[in-house]
């Protein structure tokens, strides 16, 4: 008999069927399933709900955080405005009152000039080219607002007015100027020197010219009148005298 080689008895490895099979994940899934997995792919991309509130709210905080400081801003911006136009009046006030004061001092240093005018003028020195200065001088100071007070008659104004002389008059019912020595000037309502005057003031003790302007027409009759307002007669004289013809 013939021998057989060594080697033949062992039969040939054949691979396993589970071992070469391709693997689950690895298999092409149905159509259902894959557009399945493509949804929970794309679910897992986009944010959840509780993520979306949670940007809502940061937003909103954001906004109210923008309103806030747009409201500080602006009442910033306003408080700046009402500070800058109280300082505008503040300003022109004081500009006011700076040119009223250096009027005020500059034509205070011209009234000795001016009362000496007047005084020329009284006198009847007030003639040729120095009236026409004088003149002109008295119109440039009312132009700058300098106006003359103080008259003969007026009531007596402590306020405007300097009492230089007194006397006692029984033609003034209350104390009145009667002489002017020196006339006041003002700038508007402001003084810049009283009126000086001489005063009078009605005789203490004297009647009112109203009573006495009526004491003839009070109803009664005259000491010695009878009613009929006739004198007595020379008869009824003497005899109410005791006396006689015949002594």
């Amino acid at each position: 008999m013939t021998k057989e080689p060594e080697g033949f008895d062992e039969k040939p490895e054949v691979p396993d069927a589970d071992a070469t099979a391709t693997p689950p994940s690895e298999a092409e899934a149905p159509d259902g399933e894959q557009e399945q997995q493509a949804d929970r792919g794309a679910g897992d991309d986009a944010p959840e709900g509780d993520d979306k509130a949670l940007i809502e709210a940061a937003l909103t905080a954001q906004l109210d955080q923008t309103r806030s400081a747009l409201n500080e801003r602006t009442q910033d911006l306003q408080r700046l405005q009402a500070e800058f136009q109280n300082y505008r009046r503040r300003v022109d006030r004081d500009r006011v009152q700076v040119k009223e004061v250096a009027v005020a001092n500059l034509l205070t240093e011209l009234l000795p000039v001016l009362d000496d005018i007047g005084r020329a003028r009284d006198h009847g020195e007030l003639v040729g080219g120095f009236k026409q200065v004088a003149e002109s001088l008295e119109m440039v100071a009312a132009k700058m607002g300098l106006a003359q007070f103080g008259e003969e008659g007026e009531p007596f104004d402590p306020t405007v007015h300097e009492a230089l002389m007194h006397s006692y008059s029984p033609e003034v019912t209350e104390t009145t100027c009667v002489q002017i020595l020196q006339p006041g000037y003002r700038i508007g309502e402001r003084t810049i020197r009283p009126a000086r005057v001489g005063v009078a003031e009605p005789q203490p003790g004297a009647p009112a010219k109203d009573s006495a302007g009526d004491a003839g027409t009070d109803g009664g009759t005259p000491e010695g009148s009878d009613a009929s307002g006739d004198a007595p007669a020379a008869g009824d004289a003497q005899k109410e005298n005791g006396g006689s013809e015949d002594g």
